[in-house]
């Protein structure tokens, strides 16, 4: 996507309401070419009053170009599957618990204000692994909780969570790190990303990591497909009469400027399809 699409989509998602967007990655321009430009699209989502911005790195060398560049949060994906650890970061889980506590330790030194959220990755399953012990990523979440982050956060980077086990999951989490417990980050890959997202809302998750047309999946984990829509997820809290601070029709306007700099991409989304129902008004 060229910047200037960049650029006009967050200026889009900006003025439909949404306070917190993930803009990009600071990663190797030779692996991921597509975020050679992110110090740029940082510069300019700080340009908007309001808006956090967020960033992933997926190790210290990332956090200190965030810092640099100026982001307000970082997150980094921390899997709890080996065998996603070393496809995705090179690394062993042990070593990602080390490489995000000198992310804590740095951001205290150059940027006390830049929060830190760690994502656990396969949380729910993986792909490459096969099944993940739910014990083994509540012990990594303790760890990463001792290191000092702010938030962890639960992935289902293969999209294989049902709605039982993630308000297992998300209950446990939150009696082992309480209010550390972070953001939910779910996919839809069998269908059932609205169901785990209304899970996780009954044991008191509010933050939702959602994407515009259901963009998203990662490269490292095969069938890992798009994100939960951010479009379905703010009709479905709007509809059940929960603020989300987010102007709909706006929001799926912004699929616009996706479309424009992503030409050809599949965009997904029901209730843009749909439309919406007849007096339906954000509370």
């Amino acid at each position: 996507m060229p910047t200037a699409a960049k650029r006009a989509w967050i200026d889009a998602l900006v003025a439909a309401g949404l306070r917190e967007i993930e803009v990009g990655s600071f990663v190797p321009a030779r692996l991921l070419p597509q975020m050679a430009d992110i110090e740029a699209v940082v510069a300019h989502a700080l340009s908007h009053p309001g808006l956090r911005v967020m960033a992933l790195v997926p190790n210290l060398k990332g956090a200190e170009a965030a810092f640099a560049a100026g982001v307000q949060k970082i997150t980094l994906p921390v899997s709890a599957s080996e065998a996603h650890s070393m496809a995705n970061v090179r690394k062993t889980r042990a070593q990602m618990v080390d490489e995000v506590a000198a992310v804590v330790y740095a951001r205290q030194q150059h940027a006390p204000q830049v929060v830190v959220e760690v994502g656990i990755s396969t949380a729910f399953g993986c792909t490459l692994q096969g099944r993940v012990d739910e014990d083994e990523v509540l012990r990594l979440a303790a760890q990463l909780a001792a290191a000092g982050v702010d938030e962890v956060g639960l992935s289902d980077t293969t999209g294989v969570a049902h709605p039982a086990q993630v308000r297992r999951l998300f209950t446990r989490l939150r009696s082992e790190i309480g209010h550390l417990a972070g953001a939910a980050h779910l996919h839809n890959t069998r269908g059932l990303g609205l169901a785990n997202c209304l899970a996780a809302w009954d044991v008191g998750v509010s933050t939702f990591d959602a994407s515009l047309g259901g963009l998203g999946g990662c490269p490292y984990a095969p069938g890992a497909s798009g994100n939960v829509v951010t479009e379905d997820l703010v009709f479905m809290f709007e509809a059940m009469g929960v603020h989300t601070g987010v102007d709909l029709p706006r929001l799926i306007a912004a699929r616009e400027p996706l479309r424009q700099g992503l030409p050809g991409e599949p965009i997904y989304g029901m209730t843009p399809e749909a439309g919406l129902p007849k007096g339906f008004l954000n509370v």
